[in-house]
């Protein structure tokens, strides 16, 4: 029997009863819970890294894109607030869109 320890999605132990097999699951801590969305982010991460094509990109960062909306639950906070926030970050210091590389800063 695999044994994986980690967070996995609210319907993956249907889906695994569905197909015959048996399983061992538990209830996290909201302690653990946080340990493990950071871990499941570390790996969703990489996956996304990993990715050769659009596609698969997007499938990994739909992933991070629900364990962001899960970490943002565990800070009391919805998904939306977090994009709030995004946005006045992006007001005040910009986003990404430009592409911009630092190479130096002279003192």
């Amino acid at each position: 029997m695999p044994i994986y320890n980690k967070l996995v999605r609210d319907l993956i132990p249907d889906i695994i009863a569905a197909s015959g097999k048996s399983m061992e699951t538990r209830i996290l801590s909201n302690e653990e819970y946080v340990i493990e969305v950071k871990k499941k982010m570390k790996e969703e991460l990489a996956e996304y890294h990993a990715t050769q094509d659009d596609e698969d990109a997007i499938e990994e960062l739909a992933d991070l894109l629900e364990l962001i909306s899960a970490a943002a639950r565990t800070h009391g906070v919805s998904l939306e607030e977090v994009e709030r926030v995004r946005e006045l970050k992006a007001r005040d210091r910009g986003g990404f869109k430009e592409k911009i590389y630092l190479v130096s800063v002279e003192d």
